[in-house]
């Protein structure tokens, strides 16, 4: 259950992010049809948990969490680009997304690609451009080193290779984990390290939250495979049952649904005890970790 200042934190932020992202997308000199594109799935909704995060990071550390709008901006912009991509016939070809058609189903295969690939260019100008009164020239450095990382075959493209590969065959648990460690974890990891590194953190505080946001990006996925099951069509947005139809590995068919509801919670712990552990003000962090438990959507 989102507190109070949970609630109004994240309406406040949700707002700056998204009208910056407006601006953003308005900004370059470019078709229309791009930018009417790249607008379509950056303002279907979601949660905006990564930048959220990225706020809640600079908060832990007294910092003016608008120091981060431009960084999580970034973050918003590979996360849309990549759904997109797995939206497209060749990979997952899914018609719905956050309850509206997705991007190729409105503007076609090749402006849905070129859309993706906007967003996930830009967010690496869009890093380039914070100030140097937020972050220095080798913390900017860092974050686009790092954002690369993530977003890379060392984490989101691995990840989605690896699950593209392991459809139609029956995981170990390891494997699995590699897959939403990568494609998911990676970004969200990031959300949170691109917080600290804007905060200045010392190396303990940074694997404190590194490990952490690990087991908050299990316990995302994990909560997300009992949706693809358990939830609402209508709040979740998309088909109930699409993970089976795909013939993708999750969570509830390796472990039955009460071994991964159980694993949820195991990681929910350990994500709460590395945040002990980091002597930061983690009100905001504890209060979004207990929201990803629990979410509907």
């Amino acid at each position: 259950m989102e507190t109070k200042f949970l609630d109004s934190f994240t309406k406040e932020y949700k707002q700056l992010l998204e009208a910056e992202l407006r601006k953003l997308v308005d900004k370059p000199d470019a078709p229309p049809i791009i930018k009417e594109a790249m607008h379509y799935s950056l303002e279907a909704g979601g949660k905006r948990i990564r930048p959220l995060l990225l706020f809640a990071t600079l908060n832990a550390f007294g910092q003016d969490p608008k120091k981060g709008l431009l960084a999580a901006c970034a973050i918003e912009m590979i996360h849309t680009y990549s759904l997109i991509h797995d939206d497209l016939p060749c990979m997952d070809d899914d018609d719905l997304r956050r309850g509206k058609p997705t991007n190729h189903k409105v503007f076609g295969e090749a402006v849905a690609v070129l859309a993706g690939d906007a967003l996930l260019t830009y967010s690496f100008e869009v890093v380039g451009r914070i100030p140097n009164g937020f972050a220095s020239p080798d913390t900017k450095v860092k974050l686009v080193i790092e954002m690369a990382k993530a977003a890379g075959v060392e984490g989101m493209v691995g990840g989605q290779v690896a699950d593209m590969n392991g459809e139609g065959k029956t995981l170990t648990l390891e494997g699995l984990e590699y897959i939403h460690i990568h494609k998911t974890g990676k970004i969200l990891i990031y959300s949170v390290l691109a917080g600290a590194l804007l905060s200045g953190a010392n190396e303990v505080e940074m694997q404190n939250l590194s490990s952490f946001a690990h087991h908050l990006g299990l316990a995302f996925q994990i909560r997300d495979d009992i949706l693809d099951l358990e939830g609402n069509e209508e709040v979740i947005g998309k088909p109930v049952g699409s993970d089976t139809i795909n013939q993708k590995n999750t969570y509830p068919t390796l472990l039955t649904m009460a071994g991964a509801k159980n694993a949820l919670q195991n990681h929910i712990q350990e994500a709460k005890r590395y945040l002990q552990q980091s002597n930061l003000n983690i009100g905001l962090l504890t209060e979004i970790t207990d929201l990803v438990a629990s979410r509907d959507h």
